[in-house]
């Protein structure tokens, strides 16, 4: 049975770091394959049967499509698998990432394969059987669009992390978190006590309820008391508007009685720490099943361009119209595998892929009055990150526990490593 203390400070967990929706991906990239599967031998034993080189040639060409979904599919199931296998160190979250960049590779390939022969057949163009060609190709669309419709419902669309920006929304009230707001009856009239954080670090906020009651920023200062004994006091300085902010942030966690001083009067009042979100969200994109559908939605492309090409061509003569579909389909399949490369390499060799919480980690050392000496911040799986954190602390009560009790509130930072090296003082 784990300890308090394991509990602390992660010890004993398990290294689970699969995206949220991994085997309803997993289940729709299978029924993708079937699908592909059954296509490809009934064009294949169609062709052969009714001697179409044309459909046998489509369905092989099908083949290699399933193969492509074939590679995100023992991904998923590999990485479900062996999620909690000690032997890989931090999970086994990344392998939708390593599928998604071989896909990528195979994608480029692809587009390399098809501006090749496009480019022959501008050179040497080659007679076109339109009564099979045409058919063909509706069909390939059909399929890619059934598949598309299967693989749909997943965050594989976005181009980065899923921010929150409202800039015509409500008003900095109601900004603020409800459970976050103390509202306090002094002599001289009402005011409230905020915690406001709202895509800034968080600082303290007052408001007088009347206009009239309004308070000089040096007659008021707020002390916090928390569970370990540890004090902080904040000055308050004008915000830009009608409240007083603190001159400083407040570190995280938010649980601890706050006593507001006054000129004449002091009040406590409490703070619990409640689950929200900062305005932040940390990138939750599949890249495993975003790269399935990159390859569908490609090769329902090449067929839609291929579908015009041959109809102007059949229409008007324009023989050259299908190997000109060809060229364009490529370049767009070259430019959807050079981003899908980007993104997945720049995972595999752990840069990193969050800015905003590096930023928030080291806003919480340094509220906290710390020197943070490195700090590395790397992606886990989707929705997950790691972070291995380096601090120099003067207060002996700063050790990991406290740190870990800080920044394991960071929404999407799952599996955190803090050092803490006290600093000595001189003689």
């Amino acid at each position: 049975m784990n300890s308090p203390l394991d509990a602390q400070f992660g010890i004993g967990h398990e290294h689970v770091f699969l995206g949220e929706g991994h085997e309803k991906n997993e289940r729709k990239t299978w029924a993708v394959i079937a699908l592909c599967g059954v296509m490809m031998i009934i064009e294949i034993v169609g062709g052969s049967v009714f001697g179409s080189l044309a459909l046998v040639a489509d369905g092989l060409h099908m083949s290699t499509h399933a193969s492509a979904m074939l590679i995100a599919a023992l991904a998923y199931t590999f990485a479900r698998k062996h999620a909690k296998d000690r032997r890989f160190v931090f999970g086994t979250g990344k392998l939708g990432d390593l599928a998604g960049f071989t896909s990528a590779i195979i994608l480029a390939m692809i587009a390399l394969l098809i501006g090749y022969e496009a480019v022959g057949r501008f050179l040497a163009p080659i007679p076109i059987r339109f009564g099979e060609a045409i058919p063909i190709a509706v069909l390939g669309l059909v399929v890619n669009i059934v598949s598309a419709w299967l693989l749909s419902g997943s965050d594989h669309h976005g181009h980065g992390h899923a921010h929150s920006h409202d800039h015509d929304g409500p008003s900095e009230e109601h900004h603020e978190h409800a459970e976050e707001v103390q509202r306090i009856v002094t002599a001289s009239g009402a005011l409230t006590l905020s915690i406001f954080e709202d895509g800034v670090p968080p600082v303290f906020r007052i408001r007088t309820e009347s206009p009239s009651a309004r308070l000089p920023p040096a007659s008021v200062t707020v002390t916090t008391e928390r569970a370990d004994g540890s004090r902080q006091v904040f000055a308050f300085k004008q915000g830009a508007g009608d409240f007083l902010e603190s001159a400083r942030q407040i570190p995280e966690p938010h649980a601890f009685k706050a006593v507001i001083e006054l000129p004449d009067e002091k009040h406590a009042v409490e703070f619990a720490e409640h689950e929200h979100h900062d305005g932040h969200s940390v990138d939750t994109r599949d890249h495993n099943i975003r790269a399935a559908y990159i390859h569908v939605i490609a090769d329902a492309a090449v067929s839609a361009l291929a579908i015009v090409g041959l109809l102007l061509a059949k229409t008007f003569g324009w023989l050259w119209m299908d190997p000109l579909a060809g060229i364009v389909g490529a370049f767009v399949i070259a430019n959807w595998s050079y981003g899908l490369i980007r993104v997945t390499g720049a995972i595999l060799v752990d840069i990193s892929p969050d800015e905003a919480v590096a930023d928030k980690i080291r806003a919480a050392v340094e509220t906290a009055g710390d020197t943070l000496v490195d700090l590395h911040v790397w992606r886990l799986g989707p929705g997950h990150l790691g972070a291995v954190v380096s601090v120099v602390s003067s207060a002996p009560t700063h050790g990991p526990a406290f740190y870990h009790s800080i920044l394991q509130r960071l929404h999407g930072l799952s599996h955190i490593t803090v050092e803490v090296h006290q600093r000595q003082m001189a003689a």
